[in-house]
């Protein structure tokens, strides 16, 4: 069945659906999103190698979410097809690109208690190590059981189990970049005017290795623990994260690996803002990697968080790359303007490397931590009630210790622009 079938069946069935759901008096809700966003790239993720050409490209993401709520029971369904305009011809009966993103139903257990399961984003906190990446066109989202239990304070407690095909034998599971096995517990409150969050994550990854000149699979686990606070007040907010990672990471290795955050925002009048703050990734020194075959994994993983939010919006760290590396110290700092229905926003990121990179074709002789200051400049404005437009330049002033690690010329221009419209109209409420 073609996309397009699936499109027609989809608004028949959710429109009968509605219709019947209005004598039951439940809530259906159907809302849409497109979003285009057209991209100029000489720089993005990495330093541009020399005489290279700037990458042009749009993208889009096309959502059709569905809710329903009745007394005792909640569903949301979301699908969407991501593409490149091009990417497909204009004479086509096949797209892979269509997709489910989210399908769950929350059941109520009591007054204060319900089980969520099936496809879902999680969102804890400032998505740090849980958010739904939704800069990403496809964005995020787990296949997994959640209880939830909200009285006075939230506590959240999930689990998921994968396999990337329908087995008769064994458990291998064969999809990289992916947990096979994941528990988490989040508990979030007030002490005092803090708004104090404590998360663990034990994070199982499957890991292939040769016994015998056989290869075989074993699940390795590692776990995250720590805690994420937040007091806010008429004047801004603060807010910290401390986190810890220990166990083994995805190659059966050692970990260890911590990250640490402090920052802070203070509205100056009604139309300004200011924001600074300085993050610590911990990372592995290279020259310890290179001379002790047993070392320990110090870098630390944001796992899955929303990474676009932080250190900087050009995604050099973290986005799919520096994973396993040197870590990161961020100093960061922005001011904001505001008016009715726009903003402007100047954001500042100074990187350093948070352990050593060793010279070119060295054994022991390190290089300055030193890796670049990126610039961040973002408008938004609101259009109407449906449509709002997003546009970004941004610009890296690498270092040589950046081109060493991620490659390019420090010597080229690295800079990115984009312009982005979202429409979201909201067709049953």
């Amino acid at each position: 069945m073609n996309r397009d079938h699936i499109f027609r069946l989809l608004l028949l069935l959710m429109f009968m659906i509605s219709a019947s759901f209005g004598r039951l008096q439940a809530q259906f809700t159907l809302q849409a999103e497109l979003r285009p966003r057209v991209e100029y790239r000489h720089g993005y993720k990495s330093l541009p190698p020399t005489d290279a050409q700037p990458g042009f490209q749009i993208s889009q993401r096309t959502r059709l979410k569905a809710g329903y709520d009745i007394k005792g029971l909640k569903m949301g369904l979301s699908l969407q097809d991501v593409r490149l305009w091009g990417e497909t011809p204009q004479l086509t009966s096949v797209s892979n690109r269509f997709m489910l993103h989210e399908a769950w139903a929350e059941l109520a257990l009591s007054e204060h208690s319900s089980l969520k399961m099936g496809r879902q984003e999680l969102v804890y906190d400032d998505a740090r190590l849980f958010g739904n990446g939704d800069w990403g066109q496809a964005a995020r989202s787990h296949d997994l059981l959640l209880f939830k239990y909200e009285r006075g304070f939230s506590l959240h407690i999930g689990a998921a189990y994968n396999q990337s095909s329908d087995l008769l034998f064994g458990s291998t599971y064969k999809m990289t970049n992916n947990y096979k096995t994941l528990q988490f517990g989040r508990l979030n409150g007030k002490i005092g005017v803090v708004n104090a969050s404590f998360l663990f994550i034990n994070n199982g990854m499957e890991y292939k290795y040769t016994e015998n000149n056989t290869d075989k699979y074993k699940t390795v686990f590692s776990q995250t623990f720590g805690t994420h606070l937040k007091h806010e007040a008429s004047r801004g907010k603060i807010y910290a994260n401390a986190f810890y990672s220990v166990g083994k990471d995805a190659s059966d290795r050692e970990l260890s690996a911590y990250n640490l955050m402090l920052g802070g925002d203070l509205k100056l009048n009604k139309n300004f803002d200011t924001g600074i703050g300085y993050e610590l990734l911990s990372g592995t020194s290279q020259r310890e990697a290179l001379n002790n075959p047993t070392y320990t994994n110090h870098s630390f993983s944001p796992l899955y968080g929303t990474t676009h939010k932080f250190n900087g919006f050009m995604d050099y760290f973290y986005s799919g790359n520096h994973l396993n590396s040197v870590g990161l110290h961020d100093i960061f700092a922005s001011v904001t303007t505001r008016g009715k229905k726009s903003s402007l926003q100047l954001a500042m990121h100074i990187f350093a490397a948070a352990n050593e990179v060793l010279k070119a074709n060295s054994i022991n002789e390190t290089m300055d931590s030193y890796l670049g200051t990126e610039f961040d400049l973002t408008f938004t404005h609101k259009v109407n009630d449906i449509t709002n437009l997003t546009a970004g330049y941004s610009q890296m002033f690498g270092s040589e210790t950046l081109a060493k690690l991620n490659g390019g010329d420090t010597k080229e221009l690295s800079n990115w622009f984009y312009v982005m419209i979202s429409f979201k109209p909201i067709f049953l409420k």
